[in-house]
Order: structure tokens, then sequence, then C-alpha cells
């Protein structure tokens, strides 16, 4: 006959359970507590095992349980009761509460034993306790951090490449709500769409391993995309395999290089169709970037033979000295309004212009945009107006003053009078000097008139030139002529004011 196998007694049984770091609580037949290890007296927050309650109905009176989700457990599901029912049952995860002070909270993981006799009926029913409340608290901590966190992310389950979190960034990039992600597999609703690394992105979660940052198009609700960075990390959420996916939203990127890819777009057209010469240089050694067709047609040279080229290699200004002063304002930060400058074309003709200049960044280099405006038609008709007023001043005895005034008038209607000196800032003599040059008087005249040697006469002539910013007697004329000014109103001396 076989020999019966040797069963420890209750007592070896408790002294070798005693010091597991699991709790243990031991319940009888009779529902009754009977013992229970410090792990699980701890667990509970008591000292003693009559601390919870003594059997089963004061276990429920002293101690709240709720499920994970805050729903309490009915009386008949609570672990005790169900041990004493004789199921069996592994990794239950409650919240138990003491009654009195149910603001203190543990999360408990339990699972069930029972031990029967020779005969097969329960000799002993346990509980095995595992306290889940430092876990839990942290995944709680990651739970409300995920949530909060304005990085889109999203996590899936690696054993089926599921998505079973979501947070608000994600679904405030994406359109996306959280029932349309939630349940959903990573083939599904595919973050690596359009990555030039799409099949190793997926070999790499298949494996769980990290997958390295790149670029995507992340499908949205209507069908379109969305530019991203998503990168994944594996992670372990509530005991099991995850990977985090976090993402970084490049929409604005591409928005603001569409933006400026028209407006470059916009500004060249309007550069190369542009009537007015223009053209586009270094700032270091002002070589040339860029001509439009008109500075092309001005100079007479293609701009195959401009780029790369400074205007001193082309000997473009006449005036080397004045294409240095501009040169240099322009390092300096100033730009040029304006400028009175002589180009010389390709079949050595001279062109007056009127030369604007601005720097620039294009492509993140200094340069410099220049306008330049051909005035050699005007400036001949101008220079033709003055020397026709200068033969009628040669005698107005003869020729009517009004037909003077008249031709003063037709330059004063090709040109409108800019800011600078007016008559007020003249003094005595420079009135009197630009009276008497209105009335026809020449040096002889104005020094008889004045009671002034010629000489000194002709340096007031000359410092009153400098100062309206004329060379010439007529030109002065036609300055006075445009505000208003006769000779007689200019001769007359201004009076003192009364006191």
């Amino acid at each position: 006959m076989d020999a019966i196998p040797h069963r420890p007694d209750r007592a070896s049984l408790q002294q070798v359970i005693a010091g597991l770091t699991d709790g243990v609580i031991l319940v009888e037949p009779d529902q009754s507590i009977s013992w229970a290890n410090d792990a699980a007296l701890a667990m509970h927050g008591v000292g003693e095992v009559a601390e919870l309650g003594g059997d089963v109905d004061g276990y429920r009176a002293r101690f709240r349980l709720r499920f994970r989700n805050n729903h309490p457990l009915p009386e008949d599901r609570y672990p005790l009761d169900r041990v004493v029912a004789g199921e069996t049952f592994s990794d239950v995860t409650v919240e138990v509460s003491p009654s009195a002070a149910p603001e203190r909270v543990w999360v408990h993981t339990i699972r069930s034993l029972v031990v029967v006799d020779a005969s097969g009926a329960p000799e002993l029913l346990v509980l095995i306790v595992k306290d889940e409340t430092e876990r839990f608290e942290a995944e709680d901590r990651f739970e409300s951090a995920f949530n909060a966190n304005p990085a889109p992310a999203l996590i899936c389950r690696l054993s089926d490449q599921v998505y079973v979190r979501v947070n608000q960034g994600f679904m405030d990039m994406t359109g996306h709500d959280r029932a349309a992600v939630i349940g959903k597999t990573v083939r599904e609703l595919d973050v690596f769409a359009g990555a030039e690394n799409h099949d190793r992105a997926f070999e790499r979660l298949d494996e769980g391993r990290a997958v390295m940052q790149m670029e995507s198009e992340v499908p949205l609700p209507d069908g379109s995309s969305r530019a991203a960075i998503v990168a994944g990390q594996p992670i372990d959420v509530a005991g099991e395999p995850c990977m985090l996916f976090t993402f970084a939203d490049l929409e604005p990127r591409r928005k603001a290089e569409i933006s400026l890819r028209k407006s470059e777009e916009r500004f060249s057209k309007s550069f190369r169709l542009s009537p007015v010469a223009m053209a586009i240089t270094r700032l270091p050694d002002h070589a040339f970037i860029d001509v439009n067709r008109a500075f092309e047609a001005m100079t007479g040279t293609p701009e195959i033979e401009i780029v790369g080229r400074s205007a001193s290699d082309l000997r473009l200004w006449t005036d080397p000295a004045a294409r240095r002063a501009v040169e240099a304002s322009l390092k300096e930060g100033r730009g040029v309004q304006d400028a009175p400058l002589r180009m010389r074309a390709a079949d050595e003709a001279d062109i007056d212009c009127l030369v604007s200049a601005e720097a620039v960044e294009i492509n993140d280099a200094p340069c410099v945009l220049w306008v330049i405006q051909d005035v050699t038609e005007r400036k001949k008709t101008e220079d033709e107006l003055i020397s026709a007023i200068e033969s009628v001043m040669a005698d107005t005895s003869w020729f009517s003053r009004t037909v003077v005034e008249k031709l003063a008038n037709l330059r004063q209607a090709s040109r409108r009078p800019g800011p600078g000196v007016g008559l007020d800032d003249l003094t005595e003599r420079e009135r009197q000097i630009l009276g008497l040059i209105s009335e026809g008087c020449d040096n002889v005249a104005m020094s008889d008139r004045l009671k002034l040697s010629t000489n000194t006469v002709r340096n007031h002539v000359a410092s009153l030139f400098r100062k309206i910013g004329v060379n010439r007697r007529a030109a002065a004329v036609v300055w006075a002529r445009e505000r208003g000014i006769t000779g007689k109103a200019a001769v007359e001396p201004r009076r003192a004011p009364k006191s």
C-alpha cells in the first residue's frame, strides 16, 4: 500500500509564510479569519489579526472595496466572499479603504488558494495579497502627465499593436476624436504614412525596439494628411509592454514655407517684369547675382555677361568715386535714395540715372536691391529749357517779361518743389542778390546797385547758388518763380515786426 505523503502542520505553514513580502490571509471554512502575516496587516493599516474584522462580515464592515473605475464592489463579490464560496481567481485588482478613514486608499491585487483535505473538502482558504499602490500611483501620475501634455502622443500595445491611449494634443493636431483612435491598430491608423523609412519603422515596432524620429504624413479624418515628426519609445503601461509615439507638428512650418515660396515667386515675377531697371548684388563684394530685362535693355549687356561680376569690373558707372561712396553707404547700413549717377552703356553712351539701393537678405545672405531710373531724356529736356531761359535772360530789353515768366512756369510744371531750403532760410543779402538776378542784372549791374565790389557780388552769388542747389542764373530765376517770388518782391527788405 502506498504511503500517505506527509503534510506540514498549520504552525509550520504559518512560520514559512510569515516572512513573505506578499500578504497572506488564512480563512477557515466557517468564514472566520484565523491568521494573517505582517505584510497583510500592514497592507490594511492594522497591527492585529482581530483588526481585520474577525470574519468575512466583519471585514466588509471595516473595509470598503472599489473597482479601479471607482464603482463599489457588491458584498458578494468581495474576495473573501468569493474564496469562501469556493471560487478560485487570480489577479483581481481593487482599491481598499478603511470605512473609518475613506481618504486612505491602497491598491491590492488579490488571488485565491483553496487547501483541501484528503477527502477533497476545503480545509483552509487562502488570500494572497500584493500591494500595487505605488505602481498604480505612478501610473496615475503618468496618465495625468500624458493627458495634460500639449505635445501630441499615442500609446499602442505591442502584443497586438492596438492603440490604448491618446492624448488631447494628438486629437487637437489631427481632429480625430478618442473613439476613432482607441481600438485601431497602427496599420489602420498609420502614423508612419509617407515616411522615407516606413517599412523599417514597422520592423522596429514588431521587434519592440525604439523607432527613430522621422517625417511622416499623419492621416486626418477628411482623408488628407498633416506633416509631422514621429518617434516611438518602448514603455511599460500597467505591466504590459507598449510603444509611446510622440509627434512634432510640422504643418506650421510647411505653411510658412509655402507662403515664403509664393512670396518669392511674386517678388521674382515683379522683379523680372518691372519696366524699371533692377539688379541684385552681394553686399560684401557687390558682384551681380541677378538683373531684370529692363536692366539688360538699359545697359545693352546680356545677363550672362553681368552675373558674377561687379560694377567695378564692368566699368558700369562713369564716376568711380561716386560709385564707391554709394557702396560705402550700403556697407554702413544706410540705404541710398535717388542718388544721381551716370551709367556707361555697352555702346559707350552715357546714361543719366537716379539710383536707389537698399540692403536686403536673400537666402540668409546679405544682398543689395538696386532700382535704377533712366532720366537721360528728362534731364536733356530740363537742360534745353534752362538754356532757352538763359538765352531769353541774355537780353530782356526786347523780349517780353511775360514770356519769360511763362517759360519759368513750364519749368515749374516739370519739377515740383521739394523739401529743403526756403526763402526764410536766406539772408537779407542773399534775398537781394536773388531779386536782382530775377530782374536780369549781371554782376556789374548788381555791384552798382548794391554799392559792392564785383568780387564781393560774385562771392554772394556763389554762396546763394550753393544754398539753393543750383549752378546757373536761369536755374536761380526758376527756383525763385517756383516759390512765387518776382524780382521786386525778393529785393524788398524784410520789415522787423512791431513791438
